[in-house]
């Protein structure tokens, strides 16, 4: 699967790829708000002014996309919270209105289906439109399904993409589980950080992929694999499982983007992947720059594209750099320490 073209929104200046020109921003927490660009001139007023936040930065990174591809078939969205503001304004005028007449496009924006609706009915694309909703694992099931469509032949030209927005609500329900960063502390300081939680982030990406190479190919998706409630052993065990099932040997990686994220209890699968498999290579981050959220492996594969495409990566996403020429890829998220992710990638 390949990857024709790209477009990003995060809490860095990626929309217009100022990331590579000016470098990383230092943010500081405790939320990492995502800088959205104008949209006057990509969605109409009357619209704008009814869409959420995740569904405002889907069509913005989206439509252009589809306006300059027409071949693309079908959309894949993965997105596990959908706009929980919505959801929330929707219940609580259950309650207000004693469950009478009530305001249908809060609802209709609540779920995450949403996206991928919004964006079929604007870009007029009528084909496999699905969304995958597996918390952690949303976007790397959105790949594997993408991966499916083009092994059977019943489309050519997808949309591929992922977010999330970050709202109060699910902010108050996550830092009440503990994923959040109970003092203050900026980007700078997150990977160094020995306490609990991280800091929370939202953005939204978006591919054009191809089944097939072409001439405007930036960079291939090889594969994607995930499991759940592994140990350190297993995440080893799957990692070469994926490398060596695509005809690879951990040699054969040239980078590793991993989604240490500041949390002193799930960091330590991502050193011991390193140290046992990748000691060599050069290690690239990527939470530093937008914070964490359900699907932020859809930011490493859009920072991973770039970057097998000859972008020069800001200082910051690097832990240790080699000179070894970049050609294959892998990524490895998880998430809470219980959902593992992993997508192969390679240069073109």
């Amino acid at each position: 699967m390949f990857i024709r073209d790209l477009s990003c929104i995060s809490p860095q200046a990626t929309y217009f790829d100022a990331l590579f020109e000016n470098g990383a921003e230092e943010l500081h927490g405790p939320k990492l708000w995502a800088k959205e660009p104008s949209y006057k001139e990509i969605i109409p007023n009357k619209l704008l002014r009814r869409m959420s936040k995740l569904t405002r930065m889907s069509v913005g990174t989206g439509l252009p996309l589809i306006k300059k591809h027409k071949d693309i078939e079908g959309i894949i969205i993965a997105s596990s919270n959908g706009s929980l503001d919505r959801s929330m304004r929707f219940l609580n005028q259950i309650i207000d209105y004693n469950e009478g007449t009530l305001t249908p496009t809060d609802f209709v924006q609540s779920t995450p289906n949403s996206i991928a609706g919004v964006l079929a009915l604007m870009g007029k694309i009528t084909g496999y439109n699905t969304t995958h909703v597996n918390q952690g694992l949303s976007f790397e099931a959105s790949v594997l399904d993408a991966l499916m469509l083009f092994e059977e032949g019943k489309s050519k030209q997808l949309l591929l993409g992922g977010g999330e927005e970050m709202s109060d609500e699910n902010y108050n329900i996550d830092s009440q589980r503990g994923l959040h960063k109970a003092e203050d502390i900026s980007t700078s300081e997150l990977l160094h950080s020995t306490t609990k939680g991280t800091l929370p982030g939202e953005g939204f990406a978006m591919f054009v992929v191809d089944a097939n190479k072409n001439s405007e190919s930036l960079a291939e998706i090889v594969d994607a694999d995930m499991i759940c409630h592994a140990s350190k052993e297993e995440i080893v065990k799957k990692a070469k499982y994926l490398i060596t099932k695509n005809g690879m040997s951990p040699r054969d990686i040239d980078t590793l983007f991993l989604g240490r994220n500041g949390d002193i209890r799930t960091d330590f699968y991502y050193n011991h992947l390193q140290n046992t498999l990748f000691s060599d290579q050069n290690i690239c981050f990527y939470k530093n720059l937008t914070g964490d959220y359900y699907t932020v492996s859809t930011f490493a594969t859009w920072l991973a594209a770039k970057f097998l495409g000859g972008a020069k990566l800001p200082e910051e996403c690097f832990w240790k750099q080699t000179t070894n020429a970049v050609q294959n890829v892998l990524l490895y998220n998880n998430y809470d320490g219980e959902q593992h992710g992993f997508i192969l990638m390679r240069t073109v």
